[in-house]
């Protein structure tokens, strides 16, 4: 028998899940906003089209302090000397590519979080599927190796009765040994 209306349960989530349910929109919120907030307003150019130009570059550089983040999203004091250099820069005139290859002449190609693949980036670029097709190798050989021994123990069959008749001996002298 259902309940009145006014009786029912105002909430079908445990606390716990009422809980994280306002707790988890506000760190999303919070964690979006944050990286907001890396480039300092007194940092952003006058001029529009400049400043769009400095936020794509700032998001294809590498902080070289956090590694895995941006330039546009550190708050690292040296983040916000390569963001000050980029819009310098671009107020002076300079282009898009003369920019990256100011930061690549100064910090190398680590700098860009998508370095160009060449031969001094090679290694970085072809060492992961390297070394997972050598991982791939060793699991086929592993298995290979294993079937080939199980193949060797099924030829027991093929033995003659004197040779059984020695194995056998050989297993019992073995079985009698062991504690």
């Amino acid at each position: 028998m259902s309940r009145p209306f006014s009786q029912r349960r105002k909430h079908s989530l445990s606390p716990k899940v009422r809980h994280w349910s306002g707790v988890l929109p506000a760190l999303l919120v919070l964690g979006i906003s944050m990286s907001a907030l890396a480039v300092d307003p007194a940092e952003m150019l006058p001029d529009r089209a400049l400043e769009a130009r400095a936020r794509t570059i700032s998001a294809e550089v590498r902080c070289v302090v956090c590694q895995n983040q941006s330039i546009d999203d550190s708050n690292a004091e040296i983040a916000r000397d390569m963001r000050r250099a980029i819009r310098e820069r671009l107020t002076q005139g300079d282009s898009d590519a003369q920019v990256i290859a100011f930061l690549r002449a100064r910090y190398g190609d680590f700098v860009l979080l998508k370095p160009p693949f060449d031969w001094r980036t090679g290694l970085m670029w072809l060492g992961a599927p390297l070394a997972l097709l050598l991982a791939a190798f060793a699991l086929w050989r592993g298995v290979r190796r294993t079937q080939a021994r199980q193949a060797g123990l099924s030829n027991a069959a093929d033995l003659s009765p004197g040779e059984r008749a020695r194995l056998d001996t050989l297993l019992d002298e073995d079985r009698e040994a062991r504690p």
